[in-house]
């Protein structure tokens, strides 16, 4: 069901601690695990969210809730148009690993 190794799913629940991020990781290829995984976990598809939803629910894991949005945009993740109104999730994200729960 899931195109996703459950060696990630290790990799990525242990960037957290009880349930809030420890840190943004700063290899590349982690991070993009990490925000696979906050897309998929905190944004519901075909939903549009403003800023301050999707502010509100990053924060939920982690203080630098900009930073966070930032990266899941630049990664192509979370979609917003020019003018920065609202944010989608976007269809590229992979489904969930089996055994991750949401925001561990």
């Amino acid at each position: 069901m899931s195109d996703t190794d459950p060696r990630e799913a290790h990799q990525v629940a242990a960037l957290f601690s009880h349930g809030r991020l420890t840190a943004i990781p700063r290899k590349p290829a982690r991070r993009e695990q990490l925000l696979q995984h906050l897309a998929r976990t905190l944004f519901e598809r075909d939903r549009v969210y403003t800023e301050r939803e999707v502010n509100d629910a990053l924060l939920t894991v982690h203080e630098d809730c900009s930073a966070l949005r930032r990266h899941l945009v630049v990664a192509g993740l979370l979609e917003r148009p020019r003018d920065g109104s609202s944010y989608r999730r976007a269809s590229e994200v992979r489904d969930a690993p089996e055994g991750l729960p949401p925001g561990a």
